[in-house]
């Protein structure tokens, strides 16, 4: 345990590398339309920047016990900045698409072992009375990443710095990371203590298997909306790739002596199971939220990306402000089989109260707060989840957890925004199916709508016929308006009601034992 000076120097290094790595998987939607022109990249193509760095990430994420206890918690962490780092660096020097693409791959490699690796050095600061205020500040990374990216790649977009500073901005930061981590990050005694598995030894199998299922599934997840899902012979093929390689990988894993992830450990307690459920869902909601809104608020309202980046901010502050709270309430000993429902129903309030502000008219005031109690109620279930699946498990048993859960919370994600993207394209033109009816000749609210238009556009110069071309068009883009509007209130309260469905799972929760202890330090 550490103390004074180095243990706050030890505990802004990895926040901030947690919040590095998790702003980048945000930060860079907001500036692929620029990085399309630059690099004369097409849509699909362009994708691929996002997707490189998520696939990358989900693979990691899991082996993080296994390379941590191979080559030294410290080293591992340092060498992952300095990959982070370069890699960050390589990003913004990209002269094409695919450099781009291979660059972001080589740097989420190293942001996944950011994160990983963050929250157990701030489990091995904190005394065990500490513990839960150890895991809240790595909660503030885990939810206000994704937020405040939007908001710092809209600044940097719309103040002209031009792409490549979405990645350059690491740099300054990666280098205090890896210049603190050599100074005053250091293992535990178990860490120093472990000898290295033989190559012979290392189990290459649940390696291959985990990087052919996991990585499958996340390229179908980025991918699958624009390549029209199963339409697509390509997008099968990774399905079929993806099932081979998760059920082997799950069978690999029970069954082999040494495994890369340990995945028995979920049949060693009730909760640990229940709690990768619920970071399943946290992830989901999570991404998925921050996914559509700045979408909605862009193309609908007409927002700037910076507009919207500003209006996450102060809810993912909240966010952040709730973690101390939450972690102060868990060591005073209220269960988290109450916090997390708690927190579930807030998210249904945020989800009910911004579909119903939604509207043409609305303006950022019709957001503040509907935000604001999103990042409560964030703040109320990632914590407790974190520290209930955890409880009662010792040594590598936490380790594997950790990494087990971390994988699922980012699988979450790519669901989320995977299913929400589909949701709205395809929702967008049911309802316009619907709306249409409302729209005829025969109506003579239509004729005299269109009639007005008409005489508009013939009044600023136009010859008739084009008017009433101008007249047709204008009318389509009202339908399209009220069709979008629509189709995103469903959006935010299917994601309402998917929260509050979850909530059944709370009775399966088990309460600990008065005075039983988490063993944290084996994390990741």
């Amino acid at each position: 345990m550490e103390t004074g000076f180095t243990k706050w120097i030890i505990v802004i290094t990895v926040v901030l590398c947690v919040l590095l790595e998790l702003i980048d998987t945000s930060i860079v939607n907001v500036a692929l339309t620029q990085m399309m022109g630059n690099l004369s990249a097409t849509q699909q193509e362009v994708t691929w920047v996002v997707a490189a760095y998520g696939i990358a990430n989900v693979i990691v994420i899991p082996m993080t016990g296994f390379l941590a206890e191979q080559f030294g918690r410290r080293n591992y962490f340092f060498v992952s900045v300095v990959i982070f780092t370069l890699a960050s660096i390589a990003c913004g020097q990209s002269t094409n698409i695919w450099e781009l693409v291979a660059f972001r791959f080589i740097q989420g490699i190293g942001g996944g072992a950011l994160m990983a690796t963050s929250q157990a050095i701030l489990i091995d600061t904190f005394p065990p009375r500490q513990l839960p205020l150890g895991q809240a500040l790595f909660g503030m990374g885990i939810i206000i990443g994704p937020t405040i990216g939007p908001t710092l790649g809209g600044y940097i977009v719309d103040s002209n710095l031009g792409w490549p500073w979405i990645f350059y901005v690491n740099v300054p930061v990666g280098i205090l990371a890896a210049i603190f981590t050599l100074l005053f990050i250091r293992d535990p005694e178990r860490i120093k203590n472990a000898i290295p598995r033989p190559l012979r030894e290392i189990d290459w199998a649940g390696i291959g298997l985990l990087i052919l299922g996991v990585g499958s599934l996340q390229l179908v997840l980025e991918q699958g909306e624009s390549e029209d899902w199963f339409e697509s012979a390509y997008i099968n093929t990774f399905v079929v790739f993806a099932a081979v390689g998760i059920v082997g990988f799950i069978w690999r894993e029970l069954t082999a002596d040494k495994p890369i992830v340990d995945l028995r450990v979920l049949g060693k307690s009730r909760n640990l199971a229940v709690g990768a459920f619920l970071s399943f869902v946290l992830g989901f909601g999570l991404f998925a939220s921050v996914f559509v809104f700045p979408i909605f608020t862009q193309r609908i309202l007409g927002f700037t990306a910076a507009q919207t980046g500003f209006l996450l901010l102060p809810g993912a502050l909240a966010s952040g402000f709730m973690m101390p709270v939450i972690g102060k309430a868990l060591q005073a000993g209220v269960p988290q089989k109450y916090m997390i429902p708690a927190g579930f129903t807030i998210f249904f309030l945020f989800t009910f109260w911004m579909s119903a502000r939604i509207s043409p008219t609305a303006g950022e005031g019709d957001f503040f707060w509907p935000l604001m109690v999103r990042g409560v109620g964030l703040g109320l279930i990632f914590l407790p989840i974190t520290t209930m699946s955890l409880a009662g498990l010792q040594g590598k048993d936490a380790g594997q957890a950790a990494g087990i859960t971390g994988m699922i919370r980012q699988l979450g994600g790519s669901f989320g925004v995977a299913i929400v993207g589909t949701y709205l394209e395809r929702n967008i033109a049911i309802n316009r199916v619907g709306l249409l009816p409302n729209i005829s000749l025969y109506n003579p609210e239509t004729v005299q709508r269109i009639q007005a238009f008409t005489q508009n556009f013939v009044n600023k110069g136009f010859p008739p016929e084009q008017a009433r071309q101008q007249a047709y068009a204008a009318l389509e883009g009202i339908l399209m308006k009220q069709v979008s509007i629509i189709t995103y209130s469903q959006v935010f309260s299917a994601l309402g009601f998917f929260f509050i469905a979850c909530l059944p799972l709370i009775f399966l929760i088990k309460r600990n034992k008065p005075g039983a202890k988490m063993d944290l330090n084996a994390a990741h």
